[in-house]
């Protein structure tokens, strides 16, 4: 598995993921449909606005629908020959803090019928490498307390408990854990 920067090449496979019914935002499966939306509108606009690292573009929709800032970052894409998934790393020029309606530096999802393969623990430890690039000393990553998956990728990329918590209601309400992964 490699990561892949987003491409018109790779495209088909996204769209096809989408169009099984898989969403990259597990609080809001309608995405995959407003993701749809974008690529048959513009093929070409929706790659390019997979990396924005001045926050240049629209609004980010929030679970309950609400517009809040856009934060520099970038989505690549977990690519075997065909579409895995999708990992995002994004952050704040100057400072490690992240507002309150984000709930870490880095998300990844991936398709149903490419978990359990290693996927995610590799696309999240190339990802880590990427925030180093962007200066960061650490990442917070965050998971639901009740995904022991998602809490062995981190655990495999070094990242350490540092609290137990329970989202608030725009992020599902659900039992949390944040991690941290220290990158210096």
């Amino acid at each position: 598995m490699q990561l892949v920067w987003p491409a018109e090449a790779y495209l088909e496979g996204l769209r096809d993921a989408l169009a099984r019914g898989w969403s990259p935002d597990n609080l809001r499966p309608e995405a995959a449909a407003e993701e749809l939306a974008l690529i048959d509108a513009d093929p070409a606009a929706y790659v390019a606005a997979q990396v924005d690292r001045e926050a240049a573009g629209a609004p980010i929709r929030l679970p309950d629908g609400r517009l809040a800032p856009r934060l520099p970052g970038h989505r690549r894409w977990l690519w075997d020959g065909e579409f895995c998934g999708l990992i995002g790393l994004r952050w704040q020029a100057g400072t490690t803090d992240l507002p309150d309606y984000c709930l870490g530096h880095i998300g990844y999802a991936v398709v149903p019928w490419k978990r359990r393969q290693g996927h995610a623990t590799r696309a999240l430890a190339l990802t880590l490498e990427d925030a180093r690039a962007e200066g960061l000393p650490f990442v917070i990553i965050t998971t639901d307390a009740s995904n022991l998956p998602s809490q062995r990728v981190i655990v495999a990329n070094g990242g350490w408990l540092v609290e137990r918590f329970d989202k608030t209601a725009l992020h599902g309400s659900a039992p949390s854990l944040r991690y941290r992964i220290d990158l210096v």
